[in-house]
C-alpha cells in the first residue's frame, strides 16, 4: 500500500478537525490579543491544543494503515494509540495553563474590550466546531452501527457507540464536544464580563474550560492506555463472531473463544467443536472455510482457529 492510499484511509474526522481548529486558533488568538479576554484566551488554547492533537492523531491513523511486515506480523494498529497518548500530554499541559490563567483572572479581574470581535469569533467557532462534532458523530455511527438500527438522536447513538469507534474518531468526538461546549461557556463569560460588568465571570469560565480539557485528557488517556495493553472486544462483537461460526451446520459448539480489540480491528482466537465422525481432511477444510468467512469481515484483522470433536457438553447456543 502506497503513501497516498494510506493517507486516503487515514481518519478523516481528525484531518478535518486539525484544519478547522488551526483556523480557529488563529482567529481566536487575534481576538484574545486585541480584547484581553480571559475566556477568549482559554478557548484559543483549547483550539490550539485540538489542532496539534488532531494533526498528531491523523498522522498516527495514516501510519496505522501500514500493512504487516515480516518484523511486525500483527501490523501497526496500535500506533494510533501511541499518537493519541502524545495528544493527551499536549491537552494536559494546555489545560493546566488555562486553569492557571483563569485563576489569575478570577483573583485580579480586569475589563476587556472588542466585544463584537469576541462574539463574532465565538459564533464562528460554534459553527466550525459544531460541524466537526457532527462529522465525528456520523463517523462513529458509520464505524460501529453497521449491524444496528439507526433510530434515535445522532448524539445519543454516538455516546452509546463511542467505545467501539476507532481511537482517532473517539478523540475527535470528545475534544470537539468539549470545544463546542467551551465556545458556549466563553460566550457566556464574555457577555457577563463585558455587558453586565461581572468581571470575575471571565476567570470562572476560563477555569471551567480548563477543567473540561482535563476531563478530555483523562478520558482519552484511559481509553488509549487500555488499547495499548489490549482489551477484550465488547460482548456483542464476541457474540456476533460466535454466531457466525455456529452458522456452519458441521459446527456443534464453541469450546472457547477470545476476541481482542485493537483500534477498530479484532483478533480472533478460538476452538470450535465439530460433529463426530469427520475425517481429518474434512475437519481441516471446515476450519479453513470458517477462517476465511470471518476474515471477509473488514473488522477482523486475523483469525486463529482450532478444531476438536464434540465433547457432548453445550457451551453456547444459537437459534438456527
Amino acid at each position: 500500500m502506497g503513501l497516498i492510499e494510506r493517507v486516503k484511509k487515514g481518519n478523516t474526522s481528525s484531518g478535518i478537525a486539525a484544519l478547522g481548529n488551526t483556523f480557529l486558533a488563529v482567529i481566536k488568538g487575534v481576538a484574545a490579543f486585541f480584547s484581553g479576554s480571559g475566556s477568549m484566551f482559554a478557548t484559543t488554547m483549547h483550539s490550539l491544543a485540538d489542532a496539534v492533537n488532531q494533526g498528531f492523531v491523523f498522522l498516527g491513523s495514516v501510519l496505522a494503515e501500514t500493512p504487516p511486515s515480516e518484523r511486525f506480523p500483527t501490523g501497526f494498529g496500535r500506533v494510533i494509540n501511541i499518537f493519541c497518548m502524545v495528544a493527551v500530554v499536549v491537552v494536559t499541559i494546555m489545560a493546566y495553563e488555562t486553569i492557571k490563567e483563569g485563576w489569575h483572572l478570577f483573583r485580579n479581574p480586569s475589563d476587556s474590550g472588542s466585544i463584537w470581535l469576541n462574539i463574532g469569533v465565538l459564533i464562528a467557532s460554534l459553527l466550525i466546531d459544531g460541524y466537526i462534532l457532527i462529522k465525528a458523530m456520523k463517523e462513529i455511527t458509520k464505524e460501529t452501527d453497521k449491524d444496528h438500527d439507526h433510530d434515535g438522536w445522532l448524539l445519543t447513538r454516538a455516546f452509546k457507540s463511542a467505545q467501539r469507534a476507532a481511537p482517532a474518531t473517539r478523540l475527535v468526538f470528545y475534544e470537539d464536544l468539549v470545544a463546542t461546549s467551551g465556545a458556549i461557556f466563553a460566550l457566556f463569560g464574555v457577555l457577563l464580563a463585558q455587558v453586565f460588568g461581572f468581571l470575575r465571570a471571565d476567570g470562572i469560565f476560563t477555569m471551567l474550560i480548563g477543567v473540561l480539557m482535563t476531563f478530555v485528557a483523562f478520558r482519552v488517556g484511559y481509553d488509549n492506555m487500555v488499547g495499548l495493553i489490549g482489551v477484550s472486544a465488547p460482548a456483542e462483537i464476541e457474540k456476533k463472531i460466535a454466531d457466525m461460526l455456529l452458522e456452519d451446520e458441521k459446527v456443534v459448539d464453541i469450546y472457547k473463544i477470545r476476541v481482542v480489540q485493537e483500534g477498530r480491528s479484532y483478533h480472533v482466537e478460538g476452538t470450535v467443536e465439530l460433529e463426530k465422525g469427520l475425517s481429518l481432511a474434512e475437519a481441516d477444510d471446515i476450519k479453513f472455510q470458517l477462517s476465511e468467512k470471518l476474515l471477509r469481515s473488514s473488522e477482523i484483522a486475523d483469525v486463529v482457529l482450532g478444531i476438536i470433536e464434540d465433547d457432548d457438553k453445550q457451551s453456547r447456543k444459537q437459534e438456527k
